[in-house]
């Protein structure tokens, strides 16, 4: 007969080994399930879902609407400063004018050509007249899953296509039709701006139908290629095309408010911010990047623009200081997310030293009368800005470049993206002043010249007093 702890010791025993063998048995039959569990959970960790953040989308709309003050009133009242007082209304209304033909025409067609969707590296096919898209339809950003509503970057891209047509201007006021100027315009959009816009700016799903200069490795953060390059080699075409002003280097041709052209180069500057930390695409660190270079470039622009004048034996000017402004804003564009704030420094000053002397010291002697210097500062700056974007990409500078990071094969690139630039933008300009000279002629007839375009092309004054 069993002792009681004896009993005890075999009943627990028993106990014990029935419960091991039962565990052992729900571990076989559980080990499937948890597994297919942990491998659901690992699959939908690896699925991204796509994420409209509220702070990008806000930061967003209000980038764009920054960039359209930059058109209205910002350019308006610094090239019509810089006209004399017969022809201040007509710079108003070519910039207005031409600004709002841009944004009809980029919704109709102008962003299907650009962004619509997969073609080839130089254009793209879709979403004409917006087609398929909606309130909910969503543009990609520069971070995995976080996107941004397609209309906001619609938006976005159509006001550089509307300042952008807007700053070939500056190189043919005082003698240009306003019929021709919009005739111009349309096929200028056409032709070069969108192609332009997406060989620098459109990512496809193959290389193939990725931007050609997307795919080399092209560095633009906001539009050195794409607006200032494009639009200072144009104006030049069309200066060129057009001829001098009657009176040209011969009569005195002083801006007639410098105080417009200040409170223009402000809105420029304010409205840039959205132009250079827009491009972001996101309110993150990148706009952040992008907004202190705005400041130091263009503050750098100023100074040395002023010095640049003073070394040169003229005095420091306010006309200086709004150019040298603009030189610095248009050298960081190119460079505003691929810089350090003392790469941007050095990028700006080198450009408005490089732009003041072309201006006051180049362009007297090869007598091309680019009124408004739409290429000695958009197009130049825009060259040295795309050019100095592959140094200022050094960490040595405080870039955000790798430490391995091929400066001689990024200047090659950006040397080649600059070539392409100059010359589409060159041959489509040249063609699409031919077509608006057939259509219109080009040219106001020279009583309309002298009496001035305010009143011969529009029929009222800037002025009545």
């Amino acid at each position: 007969m069993m002792k009681p702890l004896h009993k005890i010791g075999a009943v627990v025993g028993t106990t014990a080994l029935s419960v091991f063998t039962a565990a052992q048995a729900w571990a076989a039959t559980a080990a499937p399930a948890v597994a297919e569990v942990t491998e659901t959970v690992t699959e939908a960790a690896a699925e991204v879902v796509p994420v409209v953040d509220k702070g990008d989308t806000a930061w967003m709309i209000m980038a764009t609407v920054l960039v359209m003050a930059m058109i209205v009133p910002g350019l308006a009242l610094f090239y019509g400063g810089l006209v004399r007082t017969k022809n201040m209304l007509s710079v108003l209304t070519q910039v207005i004018a031409v600004a709002s033909l841009a944004m009809i025409i980029w919704v109709m067609y102008g962003y299907g050509l650009a962004f619509g969707g997969d073609a080839n590296q130089f254009i793209s096919t879709g979403k004409f007249f917006l087609a398929g898209v909606t309130a909910d339809s969503t543009a990609a950003t520069f971070s995995e899953g976080f996107q941004i509503p397609e209309f906001v970057f619609i938006a976005f891209q159509m006001t550089f296509a509307a300042i952008t047509v807007a700053l070939v201007i500056g190189g043919l006021v005082e003698r240009m039709k306003f019929s021709a100027l919009m005739v111009f315009a349309i096929v200028w959009l056409t032709i070069v701006y969108f192609p332009i816009a997406h060989m620098v700016w459109y990512a496809g799903a193959t290389p193939e139908t990725t931007g050609l200069l997307f795919d080399w490795g092209a560095l633009d953060f906001a539009g050195g290629t794409v607006v200032h390059i494009n639009a200072g080699i144009s104006a030049l075409v069309g200066a060129i095309i057009l001829g001098k002003r009657l009176g040209y280097q011969k009569d005195v041709m002083a801006p007639h408010s410098l105080t417009m052209t200040l409170i223009g180069t402000g809105l420029l500057w304010v409205g840039w911010f959205g132009f250079n930390a827009g491009s972001a695409l996101e309110a993150n660190g990148s706009a952040g990047l992008a907004l202190i270079n705005t400041f130091v470039a263009t503050a750098a622009g100023v100074l040395f623009w002023m010095l640049t004048e003073k070394a040169i034996g003229h005095q420091g000017s306010l006309l200086g200081a709004c150019s040298g402004a603009i030189a610095g804003l248009v050298a960081v564009t190119p460079a505003a997310g691929n810089s350090g704030p003392f790469g941007a420094i050095l990028l700006g000053a080198v450009t408005a030293v490089i732009c003041c002397l072309f201006v006051m010291k180049a362009k007297p002697k090869l007598g091309i009368d680019d009124s408004l210097d739409a290429f000695g500062i958009h197009g130049l700056g825009g060259i040295v800005g795309s050019i100095g974007t592959a140094v200022t990409m050094l960490p040595a500078l405080g870039g955000p470049g790798a430490e391995d990071y091929d400066l001689g094969g990024q200047l090659v690139i950006q040397i080649m993206a600059v070539g392409v630039a100059i010359v589409w933008a060159g041959v489509g300009s040249a063609i699409a002043f031919s077509v608006a000279k057939l259509v219109t002629g080009l040219r106001v007839p020279e009583e309309v010249e002298r009496e001035g375009l305010d009143l011969g092309e529009h029929g009222e004054r800037a002025y009545n007093y």
